[in-house]
């Protein structure tokens, strides 16, 4: 059961790949002969409309968070801005560079400079040595969850927020070292030793999770700013981000919405702008760096464990995930099984009875 799980999803990612590739020739050339405005907007948007859908085409907690985040949120927001006649979508790069830069959750830039390499082989930005870190703890934090019916509600949350990191450390570094290899083009860093930041600024717009700020600066935050001041523009951003949280969750649990995950991301923005007003008066009191980055670390853990944790808990992550590992395991020992018996049912027996 678990290997015709996996070859389902194997077989859905094909297929979705494939819609991909023709759905971003498609934009590509639309965009190309359609100015900006109104009518490329509606050009878009089957591309846009099946993005939406991808998730939909998956079975399993990673697939479809993997392709809801990359694609239904991040590809979505670079066909609007596509629209709209702004990066990081444009007609005049080639077809493998527009299908790689709307379908991942990355920018890509050529390295111009010593600087920028020498920032490339900074162990803060990534490589192998994360990817191995990563892939090592990760199965140890899976076998925890077993004992989750012994641990305290704090425990179980700080479970959770490990499990996040690394994921991602694990998911963007592979993504970046097959990126580079294919393609010979740099990455910027998308999560920079968020442990350091001091204050919320500092977390959420130049360490965690940079490919969200990224996006979110030019499609929501710019515009609104231009119109209606800076503060406004980090509320706008910090909802639209709730929202899109909402969104993934859904993609990921088939959970409605409860509100919890858009409350927290409202109550960071109204703090981030705060902390903005407040840096905007010279002079004034600032808490020294020893005392700013445990504060910092405690307001985000704190609020996480009151709002953003817990709809996760109640729709059941931890045992979507577990049950989802344990069904790799044994897809990984069926298939080790079969290699044993040489592609056929010589020593599949032998094994079985042993």
């Amino acid at each position: 059961m678990a290997a015709a799980l996996m070859d389902g999803e194997l077989g859905s990612l094909l297929k979705v790949t494939t819609a991909v590739w023709a759905a971003m020739y498609y934009a590509r050339m639309s965009a190309a002969v359609i100015r900006p405005g109104a009518a490329r907007l509606a050009a878009l948007l089957p591309a846009v409309a099946l993005f939406c859908a991808i998730p939909f085409a998956f079975s399993t907690t990673t697939f479809r968070g993997s392709s809801a985040f990359f694609l239904s949120w991040l590809g979505t927001f670079k066909l609007l801005l596509l629209a709209a006649g702004r990066g990081p979508l444009d007609p005049s790069l080639s077809l493998p560079h527009f299908v790689f830069s709307a379908s991942l959750p990355v920018k890509f830039r050529q390295p111009a400079s010593a600087s920028a390499k020498a920032k490339d082989q900074d162990p803060a930005s990534g490589g192998p040595a994360k990817i191995l870190v990563s892939g090592a703890v990760i199965p140890f934090i899976i076998y925890a969850y077993q004992f989750k019916d012994a641990m305290r509600r704090w425990q179980l949350v700080l479970l959770y927020t490990v499990h996040i990191y690394f994921s991602l450390e694990l998911l963007l570094g592979s993504v970046r070292a097959v990126i580079h290899g294919v393609l010979g083009m740099e990455m910027e860093p998308q999560v920079d030793r968020p442990y350091l930041a001091s204050s919320l600024r500092d977390f959420w717009g130049r360490r965690w999770n940079l490919m969200v700020p990224a996006i979110l600066r030019p499609s929501v935050h710019g515009p609104v700013r231009a119109r209606l001041g800076d503060a406004a523009g980090v509320m706008a951003s910090f909802l639209v981000s709730g929202l899109m949280h909402e969104v993934m969750f859904y993609y990921i649990m088939w959970q409605p919405p409860s509100g919890d995950v858009t409350a927290f991301f409202v109550l960071h923005g109204a703090c981030t702008a705060a902390e903005g007003w407040w840096a905007r008066h010279a002079g004034w009191w600032r808490p020294p760096r020893a005392a700013a980055v445990p504060l910092t670390l405690a307001f985000v853990g704190g609020t996480g464990f009151w709002l953003f944790f817990p709809a996760m808990i109640r729709g059941g992550l931890d045992e979507l995930a577990l049950q989802e590992c344990q069904g790799l395991v044994a897809a990984m020992e069926q298939a080790g099984r079969w290699l044993a018996g040489g592609g056929g049912g010589g020593a599949g027996p032998i094994l079985s009875t042993r």
